[in-house]
């Protein structure tokens, strides 16, 4: 697998996994029944944390994987 097969899987694991956090808070939202004020401040809480959860999770990963790319070594 290349670097850009890699970068480009990766790119969409965390845009689907940003979706799925992003998406549950609103519809969980939806089960009250809320104002659209609410459903778009559930939205932007939803958008918050899920781009928190990647950030983080991409820095235990780098932890994991022993930081930051090394040229010439294949993973």
């Amino acid at each position: 697998m290349s670097d850009a097969e890699r970068d480009a899987g990766n790119r969409k694991i965390k845009a689907g996994f940003l979706l799925l956090v992003a998406v549950s808070p609103p519809l969980i939202a939806l089960q009250w029944n809320p104002t659209p004020l609410e459903l778009l401040a559930a939205v932007g809480v939803g958008l918050l944390l899920g781009l928190l959860l990647v950030w983080y999770l991409g820095r235990l990963a780098d932890e994991f994987t022993g930081g930051g790319r090394q040229p010439g070594r294949r993973r």
